[in-house]
């Protein structure tokens, strides 16, 4: 089965963060495309210990929007 999800990846000091929004699975290396493949293995550990009968991911795309915040 092909799974289709959301990764955000932000610089956090002197590694990467991936995160996937659907799952919150989260992962880090020292390039983005560590970070990726990093977290490429996390999900798919994810889901292997996922109960196959709960298997029901959204097929819906989260919606990512911003926060604008005033902060005196």
């Amino acid at each position: 089965m092909i799974y289709k999800f959301t990764t955000i990846i932000t610089k956090e000091d002197k590694w990467y963060v991936a995160r996937c929004v659907e799952l919150g699975v989260v992962s880090q290396g020292k390039t983005i495309e560590k970070a990726q493949e990093n977290l490429r293995e996390a999900v798919e550990l994810y889901i292997e210990d996922y109960p196959k009968s709960k298997r029901s991911f959204s097929k819906k795309a989260p919606l990512i929007t911003t926060l604008e915040l005033t902060h005196a």
